[in-house]
């Protein structure tokens, strides 16, 4: 049984709107892994132009795993856009040089570190994803969140500012799916049980 290729822009043909995403990303700055993929109402090119802020200076990295799903108009706000905060003023005065280029001597602006999507995570139409956020494996981020704070995984959050609305499983069962980790199997493998990863017998999966 041939699996779809990890390698083909667009896994569904003359659907141009979906992508697998890999292989639109040309940002040494961003890293997906493989089968995740990107739908947009445009061109799915536009992924890198909605990763916001993401400066080479600020050496912060966007990094999503395998087998995600990445609605149309999601935007990932990164270190880049960050101000100082716990300073009298905000204003970034130093990037306009001349007599203020020396106001940030001393000083750095905040960083919050990489953001880090795990796999198989549902990223809703239209959410927003802020600097340094993880959000863990299994997650579902509702449409047009705004997640800033870390989601755990198998959860499922909406609204703004994003809070947990359910877990999708009990405790014992995300941890056993975690140590599962199915997304690492080889591709054979998962077209051998794809319909046990579309049922939720979890019990079925873990005698495997």
């Amino acid at each position: 049984m041939e699996a779809p290729n990890k390698n083909e822009k667009f896994p569904l043909g003359e659907v141009k709107e979906l992508g697998y995403l890999k292989n639109f990303i040309t940002n040494p700055q961003i890293e997906v892994g493989d089968y995740t993929y990107y739908h947009d109402f445009e061109n799915v090119e536009n992924f890198q132009k909605n990763v916001k802020y993401l400066f080479e200076h600020s050496g912060d990295k966007l990094i999503i795993g395998k087998f995600c799903m990445i609605a149309s108009d999601v935007t990932f706000i990164m270190n880049g856009s960050n101000h100082l905060t716990d300073s009298i003023s905000t204003y970034p005065f130093a990037v306009f040089g001349k007599s203020w280029s020396n106001a940030m001597d001393g000083k750095v602006y905040p960083q919050k570190g990489n953001t880090i999507i795990g796999n198989d995570v549902w990223i809703g139409y239209g959410a927003t994803i802020m600097p340094g956020i993880t959000i863990g494996d299994g997650a579902i981020i509702a449409t047009k969140s705004v997640v800033v704070k870390n989601v755990e995984p198998y959860s499922v959050v909406g609204g703004n500012p994003a809070k947990e609305i359910k877990k999708r499983f009990s405790e014992e069962e995300v941890k056993s799916l975690l140590d599962l980790a199915w997304w690492n199997w080889p591709v054979d493998k998962i077209s051998k049980h794809v319909q046990l990863l579309t049922d939720n017998n979890i019990k079925a999966l873990l005698e495997l």
